[in-house]
């Protein structure tokens, strides 16, 4: 009885009937029913790594607009990245930290045309987080609409959301919405408009392929997913997606990162700016950073060949000190051997440091390395 209630209630994205009538095996993740694979992981990992283009429903991920005259001030009292800096349909990655530096939330923040139907046009956001932190999100930013004019709308069940990753990717996007999206450059976005429809396309990259996401209204993105398809996308779940993530060193919030992790732990550095004043938690954030470094940091691990970890398995030094654990590992086949995650301490940080990870099979032996693996 308590499995069918939890089935009931798990969110949906607007694409899931797409799924199930391609034979798609779900999952239950964050709250909600996921495409895991379509049967084939490996098919669907390789049409993203090799030379094709897969096609990724992102929809439980939280989507939420913001504007009103006042947005980029409040936006930027919240968030560690410089909203100030960010011009029209342009994204750049941020972190929503805690007054003690640590990580609630990452997040991209879009920054899409100005609203130009009042007497001054008004600034407009689009904030998307992972599922996992949507909730977080909301209620940090909710609060701040009765303080001025900050206006925020959850946008989450009223789009989808799709990402194309792989090779391919550029001559799909062309083929079906033109030859604007496909000349975006990177972190660069585009309204553009397909069906009487509009779309907002980013420029990005979730694999360390060439990349584009397209938010669409749910209404039509049945429609769009399958003229992807028709383009030649392959459709990709999130056990191939965990692969291609993981090999591109990205972590994944209550995996890799939450909320006992300092911002600049997380290898999050690209969503810092250490210039722009003051913002909730910068204080210990820049403390951290002109002390000279982080206790820890979460780096790459590549051991000699395909190995079993353990889930949270701990990482020791050659001489037997504790320095970290794992927190995401995969057998990447593109490297063809076991690949990780995992924080481990300062003094230990430097690529090519040997270290051992505990298992029930025994001590494995690894390599530190830089991310992303590939």
């Amino acid at each position: 009885m308590t499995e069918a209630v939890e089935q009931i209630t798990l969110r949906q994205s607007p694409l899931d009937e797409v799924h199930k009538h391609l034979g798609a095996l779900l999952a239950a993740r964050d709250g909600w029913s996921v495409l895991a694979s379509y049967g084939d992981e490996l098919f669907e990992y390789a049409s993203v790594r090799e030379a094709g283009a897969g096609l990724i429903d992102l929809s439980p991920r939280g989507r939420f607009q913001v504007s009103g005259s006042e947005a980029v001030q409040f936006l930027n009292g919240l968030i560690t990245n410089d909203m100030k800096t960010l011009g029209e349909n342009r994204w750049m990655p941020a972190a929503f930290p805690s007054v003690q530096g640590r990580l609630i939330a990452s997040v991209r923040v879009v920054r899409k045309p100005d609203d130009a139907t009042g007497k001054k046009p008004v600034p407009v956001f689009l904030i998307d987080t992972e599922p996992a932190t949507s909730v977080a999100v909301f209620k940090t930013i909710e609060r701040f609409t009765l303080a001025g004019d900050f206006h925020v709308v959850d946008l989450t069940s009223q789009t989808a959301l799709m990402s194309l990753q792989g090779k391919r990717a550029h001559d799909v996007i062309r083929s079906v919405t033109g030859d604007s999206a496909c000349e975006l450059s990177a972190h660069g976005g585009s309204q553009v408009e397909w069906q009487q429809t509009s779309l907002t396309v980013l420029r990005a990259t979730h694999t360390a392929e060439d990349g584009f996401d397209i938010f669409v209204s749910a209404a039509q993105a049945t429609s769009l997913w399958g003229a992807f398809v028709q383009a030649g996308a392959t459709p990709v779940g999130q056990d191939a997606l965990d692969r291609l993530r993981i090999e591109a060193g990205v972590p994944r919030y209550g995996t890799d990162m939450d909320e006992t992790n300092v911002v600049t732990e997380t290898n999050l550095d690209e969503a810092v700016s250490y210039t722009k004043g003051c913002y909730i938690g910068q204080e210990i954030i820049a403390r951290i950073k002109y002390r000279g470094h982080v206790a820890k940091k979460l780096v790459g691990l590549v051991f000699d060949r395909g190995r079993k970890i353990d889930k949270d398995a701990i990482i020791k030094s050659t001489d037997d000190k504790e320095i970290g654990r794992i927190t995401s590992h995969t057998l990447s086949p593109h490297l063809g051997n076991t690949i990780a995650l995992g924080y481990v301490k300062y003094d230990y940080l430097a690529p090519g440091t040997e270290v051992r990870v505990t298992s029930s099979q025994g001590d494995l032996q690894a390599k530190v390395v830089e991310l992303p693996f590939v």
